[in-house]
């Protein structure tokens, strides 16, 4: 495949970002290497995680002083696009690690966030665990923090989505405490009484480890936080996050398809040329995913400017910001406004490509069908139908977005 020396996917979003990312294209080029097979055989990420870890991508976003390279969103994002298409199982599978990182970073509990500043930059990995699955009533977890008889907090309960779990040595999870309210905890994973299974059997993103972890009697060792204390911009970040995944998705399917049609021999006898590569219409489609690939990059860094100032105006304020804030609103109704877009034109990206390509382009080892099955799993996290309407009340009715949404069923 050619190797062009120009960069068709936009100028950086930084002057200092080329040099912050040149050490990880090295190992993004591997992973990208061995993606498909991975897909197929359904293997443990582990490893090349600790690779990544070993490279300090989980502290990007962490000041310099705690190891970190003080990265901007834009800057962050822009990197995972760039590793989502070379494997978006990765980019999914650090979700939870990323927003821990930014809830501590926005922190106003300084002795809290100085501690697990200082724990981030050890190289400790975090992974989400929040939903659960069932018919639990709606914003109620029936996870339990309690107090055991020696005094020791304690929680017992069953998490889904656990997104990360078995490559991540904390889980930072929602349990309802003895007096009602909802807490935020981190618990080890390692510790006595926490099972962790690995039965997500999502057919996209099947390699994040997404499915379930169990609590027994486990021991807490971390402060309880009262869950409206998370960071208010917490929904736009953990989407754009989503939207920055799947422009990396579109991109590899272009890559993908250019790669695939410059080395086809065979040709059709009603196509414009002796050779696949000369093909004027092929060319074509594979130009048209490219476009779809700019486009879903393009709106999503847009979008990730707006956090990025959202961020910044979080940390200097002197109090904790509540979704109803102008810059919270503004930043989630501009989150809102990039998803459908990002989506559509990720999923056509990963349909489109095989036009451009013969019957074998299905062949199960090259796994390119792995591309919209991960787009589409992806899509239908955080549903999309909902968030045009949210805009539209914003437009007509003035109606901010509305706080961090739970799941569940609704109170009779």
């Amino acid at each position: 495949m050619p190797n062009p020396q120009l960069d068709i996917w936009g100028s950086a979003p930084s002057a200092r970002y080329e040099q912050l990312a040149a050490p990880f294209r090295p190992l993004f080029a591997q992973i990208g290497a061995q993606a498909a097979e991975a897909d197929g055989s359904r293997s443990h990420l582990g490893k090349v995680i600790q690779q990544l870890n070993a490279l300090g991508l989980p502290r990007w976003r962490l000041p310099t002083s705690y190891g970190g390279q003080d990265a901007t969103l834009v800057e962050l994002l822009a990197l995972l696009t760039e590793l989502s298409a070379a494997d978006s199982n990765i980019t999914q599978a650090l979700r939870g690690h990323f927003g821990f990182c930014e809830e501590v970073l926005v922190s106003k509990n300084l002795d809290w966030q100085a501690r697990w500043l200082d724990t981030l930059s050890q190289g400790v990995l975090l992974s989400p665990g929040s939903t659960e699955v069932g018919t639990q009533t709606r914003g109620e977890f029936e996870t339990r923090i309690h107090r055991a008889e020696d005094g020791s907090l304690r929680i017992s309960g069953k998490k889904f989505y656990t997104t990360g779990a078995l490559y991540s040595d904390l889980i930072n999870t929602i349990g309802t405490g003895d007096d009602g309210t909802l807490y935020s905890v981190v618990v080890d994973l390692k510790a006595p009484g926490v099972q962790i299974i690995d039965d997500w059997n999502g057919f996209g993103q099947r390699l994040t480890a997404s499915g379930t972890c169990i609590f027994d009697n486990v021991r807490v060792n971390d402060e309880p936080r009262a869950t409206d204390q998370r960071f208010a911009y917490g929904q736009s970040f953990f989407q754009i996050y989503h939207l920055s995944t799947l422009a990396g998705i579109a991109r590899r399917a272009a890559l993908s398809g250019a790669d695939e049609l410059h080395s086809r021999s065979r040709t059709f006898s009603t196509g414009n040329a002796d050779s696949a590569a000369q093909d004027v219409q092929l060319l074509q489609v594979i130009g048209e995913v490219a476009s779809q690939a700019y486009a879903a990059q393009a709106i999503a860094r847009y979008a990730a400017q707006r956090l990025e100032s959202t961020a910044q105006y979080t940390i200097a304020s002197e109090q904790p910001l509540t979704h109803e804030d102008p810059q919270v609103a503004l930043a989630e109704l501009e989150v809102c406004l990039a998803v459908n877009p990002v989506v559509d034109a990720t999923l056509a990206a990963t349909t489109a490509l095989f036009d451009a390509l013969g019957a074998s382009a299905t062949a199960s080892n090259k796994a390119l069908d792995r591309l919209w099955r991960n787009a589409r799993t992806l899509a239908n996290h955080n549903p999309r139908v909902y968030k045009s309407r949210i805009v539209g009340n914003y437009l007509v009715n003035g109606l901010v977005p509305p706080s961090q949404w739970r799941v569940g069923v609704a109170k009779g």
